[in-house]
């Protein structure tokens, strides 16, 4: 995992908003959400049954996380790779699992060691700067 720090730290916006943005952008909240908290992923690359994503976590510092007029609070975006299997699943129970095309195999590593970390950290730079030029056009951003 790789911390990246950024100015979108600490913002804090309207749930319902930055959901919408955010999606524009390739963003999607991430399945290990609550209705305190939560995360936007995007995928910066893939290959080879490696995904290099970028990770936004967020806090809910007003209502809950399914509604759309909910406030969230920014923590700490970073990188994170995780390797997942290719091709059979041998444990697999399932005609998904046994041709390879089963969505919910279990990663190899959710936490895989990142290569070039330089590269993935412009990277994740980048792309957090695009996503507070879309946040502050649309989300109307305040600090906190």
């Amino acid at each position: 995992m790789l911390k990246l720090k950024t100015e979108l730290e600490g913002q804090q916006a309207n749930f319902g908003i930055v959901s919408e943005c955010i999606s524009e952008l390739g963003y999607h909240l991430g399945g290990n959400w609550d209705y305190e908290n939560g995360c936007f992923d995007h995928t910066l690359c893939r290959e080879d049954g490696e995904t290099i994503y970028i990770r936004i976590p967020f806090v809910v510092t007003n209502g809950e996380l399914d509604q759309f007029d909910a406030t969230i609070k920014f923590e700490t975006p970073y990188i994170i790779k995780h390797v997942v299997h290719i091709g059979l699943d041998q444990d697999g129970g399932s005609l998904l699992d046994a041709t390879g095309f089963s969505q919910f195999q279990s990663p190899i590593d959710t936490d895989g060691q990142i290569d070039n970390k330089s590269r993935w950290m412009h990277a994740g730079e980048v792309a957090v700067k695009e996503l507070m030029n879309c946040l502050c056009e649309h989300a109307h951003l305040k600090s906190s």
